[in-house]
């Protein structure tokens, strides 16, 4: 705290700068006494803005190092239409599928333990879904090959398209990492547009689920 001195008053005031420095100095109006430094007192370090000692270097946002979810086509859009090949040969166009519905379904990789689950499971609906008049398109990123292996190996009665450019995919906004497609399924009804969409499969109960979906006959 700064004590002013009156007029003639040539008492000195002491003012503390930082510990252990001292600043004598001498003041009256008109006094011919001027401000001095006490000799040998160490020069304060230079004063910072609060931004100058903050490092301007990128730091990520929370949401950065968490995968975001896909934008997938809405509820109500018209599925955009594709020609696809199975693992046998035949040709399969989306558009050509109108009037009936449509699951075409997306999963990881032939023959792994939870793609064979969801792929047995609806083996075994199969007749409610053809009841229902309903055609399943099973699409993964493996060849020919693979997928004949897998369709075979559990008698999968419906076709499994080949998608090794990833094109079918890209057309329903389906991410493929490491060649392997996330698994989602699309319900596309009667009139090719999109019904339902199931955006993290559970391989488990997903027949059941696809089916509590479906239009009756």
């Amino acid at each position: 705290m700064t004590k002013l001195c009156n007029e003639g008053d040539l008492r000195p005031v002491r003012v503390l700068v930082g510990v252990g420095a001292a600043v004598a100095l001498l003041a009256a109006p008109g006094s011919w006494w001027t401000a001095r430094a006490t000799a040998g007192t160490p020069s304060a370090a230079p004063s910072q803005s609060p931004s100058s000692s903050v490092s301007t270097a990128a730091v990520p946002s929370p949401s950065s190092s968490v995968a975001t979810a896909p934008v997938l086509l809405p509820v109500g859009s018209q599925a955009p239409d594709f020609w696809g090949v199975s693992y046998d040969g035949k040709g399969v166009t989306l558009s050509k599928l109108k009037g009936q519905q449509v699951v075409l379904y997306f999963y990881p990789k032939d023959d792994t333990p939870g793609c064979a689950k969801e792929a047995c499971e609806i083996r075994d609906s199969w007749s409610k879904l053809q009841k229902a008049g309903v055609a399943v398109l099973g699409v993964s990123e493996q060849g020919g090959a693979s997928h004949e292996a897998f369709a075979k190996k559990y008698k999968l009665p419906f076709p499994l398209l080949v998608d090794e450019d990833g094109d079918i995919a890209a057309r329903f906004h389906v991410p493929v990492v490491a060649g392997k497609a996330r698994r989602i399924t699309y319900l596309i009804d009667k009139d090719g547009k999109i019904k339902y969409v199931w955006p993290n499969v559970n391989p488990v109960g997903h027949a059941a689920d696809i089916l509590s979906h479906v239009d009756a006959p």
